[in-house]
């Protein structure tokens, strides 16, 4: 890379946006550290390289190019926008917030595939190469209908304005996608956190649907397989849901919520 150019050009990049302070908190990266490279003090790491490249939506190997060629490519990035990786962009947002709250989680959310129960499973959040990747194991056994569902969902997590993003896909041979949005309970409760969850009925003719959820964080190391014996289909009256997980989640109040589709 010529060392004269990234600087030139990054500051190109950043006067397209609101501010250096909101590139900072949306890529996770210290606004020091930010501004070395601005100032031609210091070069990014090839990984820090490839995520700002990603959040301007242009290649690495272009901050190495003349000025007036770079400023062509950013004006065909911007132009052409869903041809880049917009979306990746997003991931994981603010790394410093979303670190807080990485760990092993206990998930609740009313079920529609079993109206009037609730499902309980288990998430874990954590960080790689700058990412955060959700694992979710969703573990079901329904005696009665001699019912033994495993499914696994892989995905990642991210921070934005005080919500929490997890988009997800199961890891079958006929994936699906689902998407959850939280939020931090209240000030003072750092161990729960509430919010909505959508995706695809396992049974109801696969239904799409969106349901009240609740994640209980249980820390960074727990006892995975009394997590595992934890998941499963409850009563919403049971001895097995916290309090704050039956309050919030109330399946009478709360239903899963199918959105049928017309049929041609």
């Amino acid at each position: 890379m010529q060392p004269t150019s990234f600087p030139i050009n990054l500051r190109h990049a950043c006067s397209t946006r609101k501010s250096v302070s909101e590139i900072c908190r949306q890529l996770g990266v210290n606004r020091q550290q930010f501004n070395r490279y601005v100032n031609g003090e210091a070069v990014p790491s090839p990984h820090n390289l490839a995520r700002i490249a990603a959040f301007f939506g242009v290649r690495p190997a272009d901050f190495s190019l003349d000025p007036a060629q770079f400023e062509l490519r950013l004006v065909s990035a911007a132009g052409g926008a869903f041809g880049t990786d917009v979306l990746h962009t997003c991931f994981p947002g603010n790394l410093p917030s979303l670190r807080r709250h990485l760990g092993y989680y206990q998930t609740y959310h009313v079920s529609l595939s079993w109206p009037g129960m609730i499902v309980c499973s288990c998430a874990r959040l954590d960080e790689h190469e700058g990412a955060v990747r959700v694992k979710s194991i969703e573990r079901i056994q329904d005696r009665p209908h001699e019912i033994r569902q495993f499914s696994k969902y892989v995905g990642l997590a991210s921070f934005l304005r005080n919500r929490i993003f997890v988009v997800e896909r199961s890891t079958g041979p006929e994936p699906m996608i689902a998407q959850t949005i939280l939020t931090p309970f209240e000030t003072h409760q750092r161990i729960y956190l509430k919010g909505m969850t959508m995706g695809v009925s396992w049974r109801k003719q696969n239904l799409p649907y969106a349901s009240r959820v609740i994640w209980r964080h249980l820390g960074t190391d727990t006892d995975r397989r009394q997590l595992l014996s934890r998941c499963g289909v409850l009563q919403p009256g049971s001895r097995q849901l916290p309090p704050t997980v039956r309050e919030f989640l109330d399946a009478s109040e709360n239903p899963a919520i199918s959105i049928p589709f017309n049929e041609a």
